[in-house]
């Protein structure tokens, strides 16, 4: 694993990307250095209680409004401070999306749902 750039969150950490497993399909998480994660089952993944930080960015995590991943590109913008935009789709609404992408402390990224930005 290679550090990506320092943590947003903490004094130390240095995030990292991992490809890992998860129910039988691969993705990516991003995580910081002082952020140890653990799982029995391969699904649930917890904090180990030496962790110091709990910041990561799972992959994965804006698969439900069709972003099967986010990309190492996308990770490295946010961590310099700029927010991204994707291409989102809502399945209930049969609509598509752009909104900007931004660094959460408790949820790795957040979609910017209030703002609309014009193609």
């Amino acid at each position: 694993m290679k550090n990506i750039d320092k943590c947003p969150f903490c004094n130390n950490g240095f995030i990292k990307h991992k490809k890992i497993n998860v129910r039988g399909k691969s993705t990516s998480v991003f995580s910081c250095s002082n952020a140890s994660w653990y799982s029995e089952d391969g699904e649930l993944f917890e904090l180990s209680k030496d962790s110091t930080c709990s910041f990561r960015i799972w992959g994965n995590s804006l698969q439900k409004w069709g972003k099967k991943q986010i990309t190492l590109k996308e990770v490295k913008v946010l961590l310099r401070g700029d927010d991204v935009i994707v291409n989102l789709w809502s399945f209930k609404a049969k609509k598509k999306y752009k909104k900007y992408l931004t660094l959460s402390k408790d949820y790795g990224v957040s979609v910017v749902w209030d703002i609309d930005i014009d193609d």
